[in-house]
């Protein structure tokens, strides 16, 4: 059962409050029952490592070749080249955070740590922590950092205002956990931290600041009003009043490591990107009749011109028994 905000013909000054755990968990069981050879495809991508040393080698050369370019050009390559570099990358710590690359947890935490230099700040520790939550508290209030806080819902009320978050969204995506719900630091974030603060001074000391800007612009280019980042918006804001996770079927899981396959992923969190289509193709039946999206960049467009839409426009609900479990 899920409760919504009177209808007033503007957008949500609410979320949309969900009595129920959220629907993988039920989904998931269901699709083993009826397929238990899906088991077959758990486990890790064993081309990813050699996938991610390719994307870092390419980016950080691009880095240094640009670095004596124009601030024009630079700022175009970023946003038509490395925006796609490294949002790959940030997929590619995305399915790190599910020891999806190699069997054992420290090496898929080293190789995010590669995979973040690229990136130009440090973030591969501290995501997976939030993004594990994410899977195991989907909806849940105070743990899923996921969804927007009720100061962006009271803030972003119009189109422009909507126009400026898209912008700046991969900031609140980066703070908003550390003002909602902060967690110690640990080794692990420090040696992300100094791994990062070495790539980059170097690359500064050998290239010049030019290289390194070229590095945090394809950065957070990418994470705004850029096609790939629609990613951030089209997974869980609800679209379809009931529904809270949305797939995307379009030809840039080409380069985001099928992340855009999202209700499947969180069926399967435990499957690699790679398969995730064949996850599909033996269950069909779990997945054909649901809600999806082909654009990435219309799901901005629709996000910043649907005067109904908004960062209210995501499911909520409080923590109950089941979301304690532990997502396969």
């Amino acid at each position: 059962m899920v409760s919504t905000a009177a209808a007033s013909g503007g957008m949500e000054k609410e979320f949309f409050w969900s009595e129920t755990d959220e629907p993988h968990a039920s989904r998931r069981r269901q699709i083993l029952d009826s397929h238990p050879e899906i088991k077959q495809l758990f486990g890790p991508d064993p081309w990813a490592p050699a996938k991610i040393t390719a994307v870092v080698a390419l980016q950080l050369s691009t880095a240094v070749y640009i670095s004596n370019s124009r601030w024009f050009t630079i700022v175009l390559v970023s946003y038509f080249f490395g925006a796609f570099c490294n949002h790959n990358l940030f997929l590619a710590i995305h399915e790190l955070s599910h020891n999806l690359a190699c069997s054992s947890p420290f090496y898929n935490r080293l190789l995010g740590i590669f995979a973040n230099l690229p990136v130009g700040i440090p973030m591969s520790v501290t995501f997976q922590k939030y993004h594990l939550e994410h899977h195991r508290y989907q909806g849940v209030e105070g743990m899923d950092m996921d969804i927007p806080s009720y100061a962006e819902g009271r803030i972003v009320t119009n189109t422009a205002l909507k126009v400026l978050w898209v912008l700046f969204q991969l900031f609140f995506y980066a703070l908003r956990p550390l003002f909602l719900n902060p967690k110690p630091p640990g080794v692990w974030e420090f040696g992300n931290l100094v791994a990062q603060l070495t790539l980059d001074g170097a690359l500064v000391y050998y290239a010049g600041w030019k290289a390194l800007a070229y590095l945090i612009l394809s950065t957070f280019l990418g994470g705004g009003m850029h096609p790939i980042a629609g990613h951030f918006i089209s997974e869980h804001y609800v679209f379809n009043k009931g529904q809270e996770t949305y797939s995307y079927y379009g030809p840039l899981n080409l380069l985001t490591w099928n992340v855009g396959y999202h209700n499947e992923h969180h069926d399967f969190p435990r499957i690699a990107g790679t398969r995730l289509p064949e996850l599909k193709k033996m269950a069909p039946e779990f997945y054909e009749g649901l809600a999806c999206h082909n654009s990435w960049s219309r799901v901005i467009y629709q996000y910043i011109t649907d005067p109904t839409v908004g960062p209210f426009s995501r499911m909520k609900r409080k923590q109950l028994r089941s979301n304690s479990v532990k997502a396969e």
